[in-house]
């Protein structure tokens, strides 16, 4: 199959209406870092050969074509750096080889919301949405269903890099807080990029199941809650940045058994607490943590006053809390109201009962008679 690769030019004007035509003969088509404008044609034959689609870096506008979805050997789509508005477009999930997909710096906007399709993405191992519009939860449906970013087995599988012998492909992406362009994919790469969106809420629990995942980027969002316990699952991750959100609460003292973390950025939020110690944490400076007034400890200057203890993890505390039943307390109460006013009520109505009487007559002479012997005891001792 031929390879169309126009990029890296200065080409401008509108793409031809005709391109699709040759849709059964190209399997790459790159034209990234050109000056194309209007909308992408959407007359790509049934049956195409398309490998990758690559319109990154033009001002291309209008709507993410829908013909895409008849691409069924299309592993990677990078449509960023545009000027596209539209929705996401769930039926992308459809693809079952679709590795790559980069939406970033577009006029994307709306909830992701959910989708009709029972495993979507189920080869998706590389996402970035970034610099958009998106709002709402975060995609908790297609982030369960991301299979390719969890449980690799990179000791018995052989590393190696997407394309073939003709063209590999490359791609470009923000991790460890730089721009990074890889001429080439390695097939164990992995990466999600949900950054300078509008997105909120609590962040998903399931993101722990993606334990092959490299990169995790939500910054500069409106997420609130603590940070997941689950990341302690995510052992191969390299790059952590949840900055600029509203995150609350302590880190997560399981965190440190990340040895692969090299870059962690949790600055402005409002969490809380000692600053976990050990192993990648010793090496993180103050800018992973600066705005956030309740954290102290290493490396911030702010140091607690007295020989503090790392609280635990919001699991734990959530399972005391939960352990501490109110109900239980309240009815202790209850038992012993009810039997002190029964007890008051009986000794009211009767005046002295004689057993009560008895009982009180009985403690009292025998504290009288140890009394008296104990006094003739210290007595004789004394003569």
């Amino acid at each position: 199959m031929g390879v169309l690769d126009l990029s890296h030019n200065n080409l401008s004007g509108m793409l031809p209406h005709c391109l699709g035509n040759f849709s059964n003969d190209l399997s790459v088509l790159n034209l990234q870092r050109n000056q194309f404008h209007g909308i992408i044609p959407q007359t790509f034959l049934k049956g195409n050969s398309f490998r990758i689609l690559d319109f990154n870096s033009n001002q291309l506008e209008g709507l993410v074509l829908r013909s895409l979805f008849i691409c069924k050997e299309l592993e990677v789509l990078n449509l960023g750096n545009n000027k596209i508005n539209d929705t996401f477009p769930h039926w992308l999930g459809a693809l079952p080889k679709l590795q790559v997909l980069v939406l970033r710096s577009n006029h994307f906007h709306g909830q992701i919301g959910f989708s009709k399709i029972k495993s979507p993405f189920m080869s998706l191992r590389i996402i970035d949405l970034a610099h958009n519009d998106f709002e709402g939860d975060l995609p908790e449906i297609y982030l369960r269903s991301l299979k390719a970013t969890m449980n690799i087995d990179e000791g018995n599988m052989t590393r190696e890099f997407m394309g073939d012998d003709k063209y590999q492909d490359s791609i470009m992406v923000t991790i460890k807080g730089l721009e990074i362009e890889f001429v080439k994919i390695l097939n164990t790469f992995t990466t999600i990029d949900f950054s300078c969106n509008k997105f909120q809420g609590v962040i998903p629990e399931c993101i722990g199941n993606l334990n092959s995942l490299r990169g995790l980027n939500l910054s500069h969002n409106y997420l609130t809650g603590y940070i997941p316990l689950s990341f302690k699952n995510l052992k191969m991750l390299e790059s952590l940045d949840l900055s600029s959100n509203k995150l609350s609460g302590r880190i997560p003292q399981e965190l440190t058994i990340l040895t692969f973390l090299e870059v962690l950025n949790l600055s402005q939020n409002h969490l809380i607490g000692f600053i976990p110690q050990g192993n990648q944490f010793q090496t993180f400076g103050n800018d992973s943590y600066y705005g956030n007034p309740g954290l102290y400890g290493f490396p911030l200057s702010k140091r607690c006053t007295t020989d503090e203890i790392p609280y635990p993890s919001q699991e734990i505390e959530a399972k005391f809390e939960s352990g501490f039943n109110w109900k239980i307390t309240l009815m202790g109460y209850g038992c012993g109201l009810v039997i002190g006013l029964s007890l008051g009520c009986l000794i009211f109505v009767s005046g002295k009962p004689e057993w009560l009487v008895w009982i009180i007559d009985k403690n009292i002479h025998k504290k009288i008679v140890r009394n008296k012997r104990s006094t003739r005891g210290r007595g004789a001792r004394i003569s």
